[in-house]
């Protein structure tokens, strides 16, 4: 179980890091709002433990909304175990394979309206502007959102995956700002077994001004 959670979780939380954090780049306001938010977690919590991570739901968007766009996964497949029949009235035969693309799903403009190409942190939320009054975040569908699949076979890491996520995020753009070294409009997404951003994403980093040394954790 261990090994498991290390090699299945090691290079897609990678990949999902690597796509928000160019994100980003692309959108300052976004990244302004998670130092924002990550200061003042850290100001009345002090320590970036697991309670102070639950309470970083403008972040935790974010990552939900980088993931919607590009995938770690891009596309995966079961096997049927018996006879049964979808939704919509395929019937599908034991042993038969269905897959299902994470990504194409992602962009579909009747699961996520016209602008589902826009990288919107607010769709995550109950009300427009959540992220500004301390909204909550609403409940969105797996079998709508199945970037860590759904139902009994939902991933079994997915709540780590957010801890090591959100702490990464914050800790990096807490302390230091982050640029490109080439800008590009949309680098390229390479669908294997775990997605890639061709090329990979090379940084300039700099020390943000007024931070902490380092991030206090209990």
């Amino acid at each position: 179980m261990v090994i498991s959670f290390i090699i299945a979780g090691r290079d897609t939380t990678s990949s999902a890091l690597t796509w928000l954090l160019w994100l980003l780049t692309k959108h300052r306001n976004k990244e302004e709002l998670i130092v924002k938010e990550v200061n003042h977690v850290l100001e009345n919590q002090k320590a970036l433990d697991f309670e102070a991570l639950k309470e970083l739901r403008f972040l935790h968007a974010c990552l939900c909304e980088s993931m919607r766009l590009y995938p770690p996964v891009a596309w995966d497949s079961k096997h049927a175990a018996t006879d049964d029949i979808l939704p919509d009235g395929t019937k599908v035969r034991k042993g038969d394979r269905v897959t299902y693309f994470p990504y194409g799903m992602g962009k579909m403009e009747e699961l996520w309206g016209k602008d589902r190409f826009e990288f919107k942190p607010d769709r995550w939320f109950d009300e427009p502007g959540g992220a500004d009054i301390g909204g909550e975040l609403k409940y969105v569908s797996p079998y709508k959102y199945p970037v860590f699949q759904a139902g009994p076979r939902v991933c079994i890491g997915k709540e780590m995956a957010f801890i090591q996520m959100k702490y990464v995020v914050a800790d990096i753009l807490r302390r230091f700002e982050i640029k490109p070294v080439f800008e590009v409009d949309e680098p390229v997404y390479i669908p294997l077994f775990t997605a890639e951003m061709a090329g990979g994403f090379k940084v300039m980093i700099k020390k943000r001004s007024g931070c902490y040394d380092s991030m206090t954790s209990a």
